[in-house]
């Protein structure tokens, strides 16, 4: 989602995984979110849930709600009140909405259209849809806030695959592609910690490697993908990659003394390469 108000990824969007997902906007509810899912976890249809909400809301004509669920047609609300241009666009596994639109009739077509036209991971494709929101004039008050969440298809319900949100930015989809390309770099150092843990030091100096390269600038990931390089034999790069993560923040020095063989086997021989 993205949005012309502040925070728009705390009050919009809500998933479940293995349950569904809800977008609630204009004038929005927060409430329609935690108890649309909770009525499709308990076995009700997207529509009859949506259904049952709107006839106990005496603003349903000015809420813009929809409710994918695992299972079930999606189901959407566009209120008679919401401000225009406002509409959706519904599919088999799918839907985009809009309110408050700069055009009349664009906007949530062109997101409708992006998301099977997009290559990648879902959080790329929602962005996809997103800037062809905005290509079609997008939100008539401007650009302030913007989120993407997306949850596995099973789990515990708070799992999240993805949660990004920009709270307040002049360009929020700029600034939510950073995050997420933020967000794939820490994933893979992630991995890279696990496989550690594991042994498997060689895989887990590829994924630190990867994650730096990702985030060139970021100094955590390019020190412990200096670490791993040190690891692995090839000191001159390890070294390297240290001594400019430290230059950048020099903490790093200081953490490199405390951590453990487990989580840093050969620091003690890199302090005093180091220190040379």
């Amino acid at each position: 989602m993205q949005s012309h108000w502040f925070s728009v990824g705390s009050i919009v969007s809500w998933a479940r995984p293995g349950v569904g997902a809800v977008a609630t906007q204009s004038i929005a509810e927060p409430a329609y979110g935690p108890r649309l899912l909770d009525r499709l976890a308990a076995g009700e249809e997207p529509q009859a849930a949506l259904d049952a909400l709107l006839a106990a809301d005496e603003a349903a004509k000015y809420r813009q709600v929809a409710v994918i669920g695992a299972r079930g047609t999606p189901a959407v609300h566009t209120g008679e009140g919401c401000i225009a241009f406002a509409g959706h666009e519904a599919g088999t596994d799918f839907s985009a909405q809009a309110n408050m639109m700069a055009r009349d009739g664009e906007g949530w077509p062109m997101r409708a259209r992006r998301l099977p036209e997009a290559d990648g991971p879902l959080a790329r494709r929602l962005l996809a849809a997103l800037r062809g929101a905005e290509e079609a004039g997008g939100d008539v008050r401007g650009r302030q806030s913007a989120a993407v969440v997306v949850v596995p298809a099973s789990g515990e319900p708070w799992q999240r695959t993805v949660e990004l949100r920009v709270e307040d930015h002049a360009d929020p989809l700029d600034e939510l592609e950073r995050l997420l390309t933020l967000h794939d770099a820490y994933t893979l150092a992630t991995e890279g910690d696990d496989l550690t843990g594991e042994g498997r030091l060689d895989e887990a100096g590829e994924r630190y490697r990867r994650a730096a390269e990702l985030a060139p600038g970021n100094h955590e990931l390019l020190f412990w993908a200096g670490v791993s390089a040190f690891r692995a034999g090839d000191r001159e790069t390890g070294l390297e990659r240290v001594r400019r993560a430290i230059e950048l923040q020099p903490g790093w020095r200081e953490l490199l003394g405390r951590v453990g063989p487990d989580i840093a086997p050969g620091a003690d021989v890199l302090i005093a390469e180091l220190d040379k």
